[in-house]
C-alpha cells in the first residue's frame, strides 16, 4: 500500500476495525517514512454490478462515482469523511442486496438521496438539485416545502418514553 502522502510503500496499521455494516474493513495506516497516517477500506470482491443508464448504455458500477456525489453534495457541511464512506457502503450493499446484476441509476440516486436526507438536509437539497436537474426555482421551493412540511410533523410530534 503506497503513502497517499510521500508514495513510500511501507506502512503499519494502528487500527483495524468493522465498519458499521460489517461489509468492509477500515483499517488507519501509519507511513513508516514520513510518520503520516491514512485510511484504507477492504472490500469482499462481489459479482459486477451493472449500472443501467437513463439513456440504455450499461456501465460498470463504480462506488467511486458515487462518493464523489455526496462529497460535493457535502462541501462545506459538517459531515466526516468516513461518514460519507460509510454511507457508500450502505448504498452499495443496499444495491447488491435488492439487485441481481443490473441497476437503473435512477434507482441509485434514490438511494443516495434517501442517506443524504437523513444524514445533512442541505446536502440532500444538493444533491437532490444536480439529480432531479430542476429546471427553475420553483422545482427547488417544491423540495424545500416538502423537507419543511416533514420537520414540523416530527416537532409536532413529541416523543412519548
Amino acid at each position: 500500500m503506497k503513502c497517499t502522502y510521500c508514495g513510500h510503500s511501507e506502512d503499519k496499521v494502528v487500527d483495524s476495525r468493522a465498519t458499521a455494516e460489517e461489509t468492509a474493513i477500515r483499517r488507519r495506516r501509519e507511513c513508516l517514512k514520513c510518520g503520516k497516517r491514512f485510511t484504507t477500506y477492504e472490500y469482499i470482491e462481489e459479482v459486477a454490478l451493472m449500472v443501467i443508464k437513463k439513456d440504455g448504455r450499461r456501465q460498470p458500477f463504480d462506488r467511486k462515482k458515487i462518493l464523489a456525489g455526496i462529497i460535493k453534495a457535502c462541501e462545506k457541511r459538517p459531515v466526516s469523511m468516513d461518514a460519507m464512506e460509510e454511507m457508500v457502503v450502505q448504498v452499495e450493499r443496499t444495491i447488491q442486496k435488492k439487485s441481481d446484476r443490473e441497476v437503473p441509476s435512477p434507482r441509485i440516486g434514490e438511494i443516495v438521496m434517501g442517506k443524504l436526507k437523513s444524514l445533512d438536509e442541505v446536502a440532500y437539497v444538493r444533491f437532490a438539485s444536480v439529480y432531479r436537474q430542476f429546471k427553475d426555482v420553483s422545482q427547488f421551493m417544491s423540495e424545500l416545502k416538502g423537507i419543511v412540511g416533514t420537520q414540523k410533523q416530527k416537532s409536532s410530534h413529541p416523543r412519548r418514553g
